[in-house]
């Protein structure tokens, strides 16, 4: 029978409803329909690959000796398993309760993980995805320590009622042998002793149990006998327990800061107390408590004193101080002081076998935001160099792109120089977490990570073939002047602190040319080279940006006016772009508003450039009028024009970064040729600005004084005040603040906002109405502060922050937006800012008949519009003649910003913007000639009058594709109606394009080019989580991204052929590796029976022995990793591993059958035996003939 593929019926209806609509249009071009897409639903999956990033929120961690693979539980149920570099691994259990301990079935290639929730559950780790085996949920009593024994299969389980219950790992039943409190304590005591926060047998005996209680007593249980051997009490409470390991003595850690040695059969009182942060008193008597030592551990060697490892203990007095680390060796005591708070720590040892000599060489520190290895082995403990990618977080995350499909040679040449700023001082062994093994994948092509960070550093990471590796770090706050102190710091910043943030950034591999937006509205360009240099002078480029209104109460702007259009080949007077060496305002002027001063003062010194990227220009936006400039929304830079260009919500400038030149500024309402039907002219005047920056934070309930709502020039009320701002304001704190969102709830909120705004239009078109939530997603690419610090420091100082620069605030994951009280919602609305620009050379008016060198430029009101460039000709000319720009007025309209533009030639293959190759900036000029080639561009057209160009525009709301140079629209495609576009490209994918989307709503969508058919429609995620909706990255090839956590970036795949090869691509935990030898107990220890004594668990927590366990007292859950499972999902050579293990299983299970059969007949047997012996009785003395 043949198979039925619902999908293709479906690609052939999209296409016939396109075909359709297309045909409809008048003037359609029909030499469109001969381009044959390739694309079909069938290329598209979507499905995560990896996680890179330290574990958010950590709170335990398991290391397994003999594997070597560490793993690391979160506070939100996930755990991540690490080995050697390039290795890790992500899994989480459903419930997302807290991982409050782990246990590795050390060598067996399973994990058991203990949930805050009361559950436990055995991971499979044989697998390359791990999965759950069982799972147990007890449902009277709540889970507080864990202890698993080497190679048992018998799992301790204490609990906050003091009880400890006993499970089978194998088969995860509980066993009916208890040990209740009341049981192991004095009958004579008349308080409960508190939850169970230690379990261990001890190293020598396997039938002795220690196990630990808050209050502060010690248990040593007698498993066989069932009963209590020795009670150690205390009067401080407990935090952990350490064994030596000839098992004769324990450590104990208190609340008090102090450690109490004990004697097994001494519990009268402790060996030896001592308090390693203490002060001693003189006068003999006991010192000042300290603070808890929350974890000790006891590890000896053959050669010399044993280490005694412990965290905190620290005196009182010690206020301020950062967390510690102690390692006591012998008679010396080092303090290691950590950056962050300790969560948890182990010390790694040589031997698995808890009765042998430790041997430890190296510490695991797991901090609150770092892990950290320490090694042992060598003095002064150096820290272990961490290859693993744990420093994403270093300065919070603002900005991220994702680069897949990258010229060859750019890895090696940034890994070539960032391998020269690695720190020195680490240990020279290697990482000594080394388990698994690395994926064998197919895929080969050099993909990279661009990520911007608050303390104004960028970070660049190989992320090829599914790992993560830094390769190179840029500190562009190096070239600005740092504030020594309070008193000097300067009061033109417009963000109190991280005023270095990186906003955005726009790079071009293949010149290697970079240009990165600050938050303090700069822009920096910087070329990339091989050898130092020292810059005597940084270039600085002043650019007084502002919005141009016409009403007679608009205050004077106090500087010359932009021309309206400028000639093709007009540039800016030296006036314009040339600072003031005296201005009128200074930034301590108390007299006046600020004027033409930067936010930010670029260094005056020499600067000294390392091999790397080395500045080329700094842009700076000054204040106007008392002003602040506007932070940039969008930027672009394009190596074979050698221009930049950059916009905010007051217009867009045009810089010459080879000429160090300005040559546009204008407004954006400016851009709009007279006649342009689309013109938006500003509403409402626009009051004086307060000089002391004063704010009315629409999101903010507290700003409520009317005060803040009146402009200083004027007595009147502010139009804030209205019932139609009230409104506004209501409907947009809820949209912010809320985290949730619902189709019924947008499309409720799209109606009330279009309601309210639909006032202050001049013209209600159809495509034009207000859409709700267009503010956050008007930018190409996205900013935010990680910190839940950023609302409160954008508030303090007074930012004008628009709609076209929200910050997403770490805390609630929504936004917050602050303005200035004098600019109104009206005039909030009116002000249409960039979103996105795009350099293409095609026809600039419908006329031409030649491709010429263009831009695209698109604004939050989703209007396209197109700006021409003329360039000189040749090298020599190009940098002394000035480069001609003039407005063309606008291309399209669509609903909603314009996120992302594109250009197809007539087969529909992207024409990707024109660049330069890369070359030395400081090499010889015989060097660069060699080097410098200009990419051929575009070849002109063949036909007049005949299209041969695709524009391809997409929005929050729709997708359209415009034919050049006619300028008509052959399709159009509403993405959605009840949501909005967050992200959007472009992207390369099976050897054509498509343009992928992700909504608000959690939808990832993929959409065919040139006809806009629809491939892909898959609700990714069920909720709308802020964070990941500014910072999801689409690339080519079917790879993006997303930052699923401050500390952490979710890769994920919608390419069918990565998911279909991803088992053979990930990395495999568990390897086949021989358990090394238990320690040889000596001919004397085992004649005297001195040596460690084995326990047959099975036989006192079996079924026969110890009966049946309450069934209401735990509930056994099946994993979605069974057995079954496991069969089909397992592959490779982890699959043939997992398919013996199998086998085995099943093996033993027949040999259970058998042995159960032959119980049966020796069970017979004996019967008849017992017949026969009671005839032989019965006969015995009897004759012959008496039978």
């Amino acid at each position: 029978m043949k198979k039925f593929n619902i999908r293709k019926v479906l690609d052939g209806l999209t296409a016939a409803s396109s075909s359709s609509s297309a045909a409809a249009q008048p003037g359609t071009p029909r030499e469109n329909d001969v381009i044959q897409e390739t694309l079909q639903s069938e290329h598209f999956q979507l499905c995560k690959t990896v996680r890179h990033g330290f574990p958010y929120q950590p709170s335990s961690m398991a290391f397994d000796p003999v594997q070597k693979i560490l793993a690391v539980g979160t506070q939100t149920g996930a755990l991540r398993l690490f080995g050697r570099a390039g290795v890790e691994c992500y899994c989480q259990h459903e419930s997302g309760a807290a991982v409050i301990q782990l246990q590795f079935l050390i060598n067996e290639g399973a994990l058991v993980s203990a949930l805050a929730d009361d559950s436990i559950h055995l991971w499979n780790l044989r697998q390359k995805i791990p999965a759950i085996l069982h799972s147990l949920k007890f449902n009277r009593e709540r889970i507080t320590y864990c202890h698993l024994p080497f190679q048992s299969k018998w799992l301790y389980i204490g609990t906050e009622r003091g009880n400890i219950h006993i499970v089978n790992v194998e088969s995860f039943t509980l066993s009916g042998y208890v040990i209740m409190w009341n049981k192991a304590i004095e009958l004579s005591t008349k308080t409960h002793p508190g939850p169970v926060v230690h379990i261990s047998d001890n190293p020598m005996d396997e039938g002795k149990l220690l196990i630990g209680f808050e209050c502060g007593v010690v248990v040593l249980w007698d498993l066989k006998c069932k009963k209590a051997d020795y009670r150690y009490n205390y009067d401080e409470a407990i935090h952990s327990v350490a064994w030596h390991h000839e098992g004769k003595q324990f450590v104990c850690s208190h609340s008090d800061g102090t450690l109490t040695t004990w004697n097994v059969r001494a519990p009268a009182k402790p060996a030896q107390i001592i308090t390693p942060h203490g002060k001693q008193p003189k006068d003999g008597k006991k010192p000042e408590p300290c603070k808890p030592i929350l974890k000790v551990e006891y590890k000896t060697t053959r050669a010399g004193d044993p280490f005694m490892v412990l965290s905190g203990g620290l005196s009182y007095d010690t206020v301020g101080r950062r967390a510690c680390l102690t390692v006591m060796h012998g008679k010396s005591t080092a303090v290691l002081e950590m950056d962050y708070p300790i969560v948890d720590f182990l010390t790694l040892c040589e031997t698995p076998y808890p009765n042998d000599f430790q041997e430890p060489y190296a510490v695991v520190v797991l901090l609150e935001r770092d892990l950290v290895l320490i090694d042992l082995g060598q003095i002064g403990y150096p820290i272990f160099e961490n290859p693993y990618p744990l420093s994403i977080h270093e300065s919070p995350v603002t900005c991220c792109e994702y680069f897949a499909d990258c010229p060859a040679d750019l890895i090696p040449a940034l890994y070539s120089i960032g391998s020269r700023q690695k720190r020195q001082g680490y240990s020279k062994k290697e990482w000594p977490i080394s388990g698994g093994n690395w994926g064998q994948g197919t895929q080969s092509y050099p993909e990279i990570i661009i990520t911007g960070h608050a303390d104004g550093s960028i970070k660049f990471w190989d992320a090829s073939a599914l790992m993560l590796q830094v390769l190179y770090k840029l500190k562009t706050a190096k070239v600005f002047e740092r504030a020594r102190g309070k008193e000097e710091k300067p009061n033109t910043d417009i963000v109190e602190e991280d005023p270095f943030a990186i906003q955005t950034l726009s790079w071009c591999p293949e010149s290697r040319m970079l240009c990165v937006a600050g938050v303090s509205a700069h822009v920096i360009i910087y070329r990339f080279s091989k050898q130092e240099v020292t810059t005597e002078v940084v270039q600085l480029l002043e650019v007084r940006m502002q919005c141009e209104f016409s009403d007679v109460d608009s205050p004077d702007p106090g500087g010359e006016q932009t021309p309206t259009l400028p000639t093709p080949g007009a540039s800016s007077s030296p006036q314009e772009t040339e600072p003031p060496t005296q201005p009128s305002t200074g930034s301590n002027s108390s007299d006046g508003p600020r004027d033409n001063i930067p936010c930010l003062q670029v260094r005056s010194s020499p600067l000294k450039q390392s091999p790397g990227y080395q500045v080329e220009l700094v842009i700076q936006l000054v204040w106007v009028s008392g002003e602040p400039p506007q932070q940039i929304t969008s930027l672009a830079i394009n190596s074979s024009y050698g221009l930049v260009v950059f916009g905010n919500s007051n217009g867009l400038a045009v810089v010459d970064y080879l000429q160090k030149t300005l040559l546009l500024n204008m407004g954006t309402t400016e851009l709009y040729s007279p006649s342009e039907p689309y013109q938006r002219q500003p509403h409402s005047p626009r009051k004086a600005r307060q000089p002391s920056g004063a704010l009315c934070d629409s999101n903010d309930g507290s700003n409520t004084s009317e005060d803040r709502c009146k402009s200083p020039t004027s007595g009147s009320t502010s139009p804030c005040n209205s019932d139609d701002e009230r409104k506004q304001k209501f409907i947009q704190k809820v949209k912010f603040k809320s985290r949730r969102f619902s189709k019924t709830v947008a499309n409720d909120f799209a109606k009330m906002s279009r309601k309210i705004s639909s006032s202050s239009e001049q013209k209600p078109d159809p495509e034009k109405r207000f859409q709700p939530w267009r503010s956050l997603t008007y930018r190409k690419r996205f900013c935010c502060m990680n910190d839940g610090k950023a609302e409160a420091r954008m508030n303090q100082k007074g930012v004008c922050r628009t709609k076209s620069a929200p910050i997403p605030n770490a805390k609630d994951n929504s936004f917050s937006r602050s303005r200035s009280s004098s600019v109104t919602s009206i005039d909030r609305e009116s002000r249409e800012a960039i979103s996105s620009f795009y350099f293409c050379e095609s026809f600039a008016r419908k006329t031409d008949s030649l491709v010429s060198p263009c831009v695209l430029v698109g604004t939050t009101q989703g209007c396209v519009m197109l700006v021409a460039l003329s360039l000189p000709p040749g090298t020599d000319q190009r940098l002394q003649q000035p480069v001609g720009i003039s407005s063309c007025g606008t291309l399209a309209r669509l609903k909603g910003g314009i996120l992302t533009m594109a250009l197809l030639d007539s087969t529909g293959t992207l024409l990707p913007p024109s660049y330069e190759s890369w070359y030395d900036p400081n090499a010889s000029d015989e060097e660069k000639e060699k080097s410098r080639k200009r990419r051929p561009a575009s070849p002109p057209s063949s036909q007049e009058g005949q299209d041969s160009q695709f524009a391809v525009l997409c929005s929050e709301k729709q997708a359209k594709v415009v034919a050049m140079p006619s300028q008509t629209r052959i399709y159009k495609h509403n993405i959605t109606e009840t949501s909005f576009v967050l992200r959007a490209d472009v992207v390369q994918m099976a050897g054509t394009n498509c343009i992928a989307c992700f909504c608000a709503n959690g939808h990832i969508m993929t959409l065919s080019l040139p006809s806009l058919r629809p491939l892909l429609d898959v609700n990714y995620l069920p909720l709308t989580d802020m964070r990941i909706a500014r910072t999801f990255c689409f690339s080519n090839l079917g790879q993006a991204l997303y930052l699923t956590s401050p500390t952490e970036i979710q890769r994920i795949t919608y390419s069918q052929e990565t998911c279909d090869n991803l088992q053979e691509m990930l990395s495999e935990l568990f390897t086949p590796v021989e358990t090394p030898e238990a320690p040889n107990r000596g001919f004397f220890k085992g004649l005297f029976g001195g040596g460690a004594q084995s326990l047959d668990r099975e036989d006192l927590f079996g079924e026969t022995a110890s009966g049946k366990a309450s069934r209401s007292l735990a509930q056994h859950i099946p994993g979605t990793g069974n057995m079954e499972g496991m069969k089909g999902a397992a592959s490779g050579v982890v699959g043939d591993l997992a398919r013996a293990r199998i086998a085995l299983d099943e093996r033993g299970q027949k040999l259970g059958e058998l042995e159960e059969r032959t119980a049966a007949m020796m069970s017979s047997a004996d019967s008849f035996s017992k017949h026969a012996h009671d005839m032989m009785l019965k006969y015995k003395d009897k004759k012959w003939y008496q039978l």
